[in-house]
């Protein structure tokens, strides 16, 4: 067994893709249209045939509050790998992304954690 797919709900799967792809660096794996919204996914260029990360429409109330409580106490919706958090964290905020959290040793690994525009507090995290 393996994770194929996981999400994130998002307020606009527009300008969420904008993000992940322009900002981020994923590329869109999947578009698939779905009445109002699309069945709608980012990979990683690493491992394009890897985990797909779902741009999931808030539609549902229970999305916004859970979304909204999450970002009130300052708890990431997900996790991304990468190999230096401080190059990344120059590099976003050259691109115009906010941090919550600058980068933050914690033992072994070094975190920080950007806004993602779209509803999502999104942690970037280095590991040993």
């Amino acid at each position: 067994m393996r994770i194929h797919v996981t999400s994130v709900f998002v307020d606009d799967q527009d300008k969420a893709l904008d993000f992940y792809t322009e900002k981020l660096g994923f590329v869109k794996k999947a578009e698939v249209p779905l009445g109002d919204y699309r069945w709608l996914t980012v990979v990683s260029p690493e491992t394009p045939d890897g985990t797909e990360l779902l741009l999931e429409p808030d539609a549902h109330p229970a999305a916004k509050a859970y979304a909204s409580a999450l970002v009130a106490d300052g708890i990431p919706a997900t996790s991304f790998a990468v190999d230096d958090v401080r190059a990344e964290y120059e590099r976003l905020r050259a691109l115009g992304v906010r941090f919550t959290q600058e980068p933050t040793e914690s033992g072994p690994i070094t975190t920080a954690v950007l806004d993602d525009t779209c509803g999502n507090l999104i942690q970037i995290v280095q590991l040993p």
